[in-house]
């Protein structure tokens, strides 16, 4: 005969096997440093309140998410629901997933707030919002801590056309918070061939314009913030200020100098792109911790040895391609996850359908941020190069 013990049986057996503390004890353990607290109720009750810096699992989901939630399975890790049944059994279930250190809190949240003991309304996703990123929220790297991350974040895309648009699509619909969008052109019926946030309808619209209408519709979440206007040293430093990830989509030497000096004095990173004909590149400038622009290219070639896209043509195709990947470039900057393209240079051949990766170094004699270089002065670069001028690979 089989017997089936109860659930008071089997919550004593839990909580025999676990570390129960009181709250003046976990406080105190929290207060000192070094523990994860660990919130294992439901959606519903972490967003009337819950213990600050706390990570959400809730129970249900526990085994299947706590790995990637709290990797380090030597951490000091205190748990806590609303009144300490659900904490014992998550103890008892993260001792048996190998966690060496861990603790129930008796009388869970309930009982620490009575107390009077420090406690917030944290910042949750609504409902259709959780409906909306369920696909990032099932990301142990991204989860609803990095969702609000990005919710918060600002991004400024230099350009709305080729590499601005794919860019943009793809922020705008992972909600990443503020969008801020500058362009002084309008949409032309060549741009259509690559420039995906504009369509027939919107020929002759200013660019902004139509960047904003497009991405308020794939996402309502998003602020989009236009400047119609030229970026020079005039108003640089002023538009930029207070963005957390530049993304350059620009097509000359003049600007990304321009960029450069400022996003160094602003201590902004800079995801960077470029495309021309069948070819395009990306990285990442990081100020002060990898290279920096004049690092990669300390003076831009002769005009004839760069002609624009508009003057050698340009795939379709290809800006959607970098532009996705300075995409992904911005959001792992955000979320603070994986290996960013800082000092390396992503070169891709839509003909060969080749990636290629090439080592950049900071240089030690860098005019902008090398250890001995002078104070940035902001100012306009058209006397370095023809204003057509690019890089190959370009802008769009």
């Amino acid at each position: 005969m089989i017997v089936v013990p109860t659930f008071r049986e089997m919550l004593a057996a839990a909580k025999a096997a676990v570390r129960e503390i009181e709250p003046v004890e976990a406080e105190r353990e929290i207060e000192a440093g070094g523990a994860v607290v660990l919130d294992v109720r439901e959606p519903d009750e972490y967003e009337q309140g819950a213990l600050p810096g706390a990570v959400h699992i809730p129970r249900g989901t526990l085994e299947t998410s706590v790995e990637g939630r709290i990797p380090d399975k030597s951490s000091h890790v205190v748990i806590y629901c609303a009144g300490g049944t659900r904490s014992a059994f998550a103890a008892k279930t993260m001792q048996e997933l190998g966690y060496a250190d861990v603790a129930s809190v008796i009388g869970g949240f309930n009982r620490w707030k009575d107390e009077g003991r420090a406690w917030a309304a944290p910042q949750a996703l609504d409902p259709e919002q959780r409906n909306r990123y369920q696909r990032h929220l099932l990301l142990p790297e991204v989860g609803e801590v990095g969702q609000l991350k990005l919710l918060d974040a600002k991004v400024l895309l230099l350009g709305a056309g080729g590499l601005g648009s794919p860019a943009a699509l793809y922020l705008a619909a992972a909600g990443v918070g503020t969008l801020g969008i500058i362009d002084m052109d309008v949409v032309d019926a060549s741009n259509l061939q690559r420039q995906i946030l504009h369509n027939t309808d919107r020929i002759g619209e200013r660019k902004v314009d139509s960047a904003k209408k497009t991405l308020t519709l794939i996402n309502p979440d998003v602020n989009v913030v236009t400047y119609d206007v030229r970026l020079g040293a005039d108003n640089i430093l002023d538009i930029i200020d207070g963005y957390d990830v530049i993304v350059d989509g620009t097509d000359n030497f003049p600007t990304r100098y321009l960029v450069n000096d400022a996003s160094l004095l602003k201590r902004i990173p800079v995801v960077h792109g470029s495309i021309f004909r069948f070819e395009g590149q990306a990285t990442v400038f990081n100020p002060f911790e990898g290279p920096c622009y004049r690092c990669m290219i300390p003076e831009p070639p002769p005009a004839e040895l760069a002609p624009s896209c508009a003057e050698a043509g340009v795939l379709g195709v290809l800006p959607g391609i970098v532009g996705s990947i300075q995409a992904v470039e911005t959001i792992k900057i955000l979320l603070g996850i994986g290996d960013t393209l800082q000092g390396r240079l992503l070169a891709y051949d839509a003909l060969e359908q080749s990636f290629r990766n090439f080592k950049v170094h900071r240089d030690p004699q860098c005019p902008a941020c090398g250890p001995d270089a002078g104070e940035i002065v902001i100012a306009e670069y058209d006397d370095l190069c023809m204003p057509h001028a690019v890089a190959p690979p370009t802008a769009g």
